[in-house]
């Protein structure tokens, strides 16, 4: 059984690791409504990588650095407020991310002034790690997404990709 306080996942990023915990349930209960509202304008954006990806697996299988510049793409079509609450809310709000920074021996809690501090220049690095979060957190979720790409998603997916001739709804 998963514990809240248990770290789930780790990911190094510009020499820096970072240690990822679940979200309080009623949190992640609330953050997948968010995550699911966003989730359409950027599968049209890394739409070529899903359909690669969900080959049968789940949508969260992708690999996040090969998909972090369309990601990105994908986020600029949605109002960018609504982009930093999130990242707000799945980064430093509930106190799940620890980070070791390079050199040092013990991890901290990633607090807003030390995320701006270390993805200043490099937000991309930034949507890796919350992608990261989204994983440990909703993976069921999301992996149900991604099984429908046959169906579903698969068709949404070909009607969203740039010079596709399928509009019907």
């Amino acid at each position: 059984m998963t514990r809240q306080h248990d770290v789930k996942a780790e990911r190094d990023l510009n020499g820096n690791r970072f240690y990822i915990r679940p979200f309080p349930a009623f949190a992640a209960a609330n953050l997948s409504g968010e995550i699911s509202s966003l989730i359409i304008p950027i599968l049209a954006s890394i739409a070529p990588a899903v359909s690669k990806a969900t080959d049968g697996k789940s949508l969260l299988d992708i690999n996040v650095e090969d998909a972090a510049p369309a990601l990105a793409s994908g986020l600029s079509s949605v109002n960018g407020d609504r982009v930093e609450s999130l990242l707000k809310k799945l980064l430093v709000k509930h106190g799940n991310i620890s980070v070791e920074l390079a050199g040092e021996d013990e991890a901290q809690r990633l607090t807003e002034d030390l995320a701006n501090n270390l993805f200043c220049g490099d937000a991309q690095d930034m949507f890796i790690l919350a992608f990261d979060v989204i994983k440990v957190n909703f993976s069921g979720f999301f992996g149900k997404l991604g099984s429908l790409s046959g169906g579903v998603i698969g068709k949404l997916l070909q009607k969203m990709q740039p010079g596709s001739q399928n509009t019907a709804s």
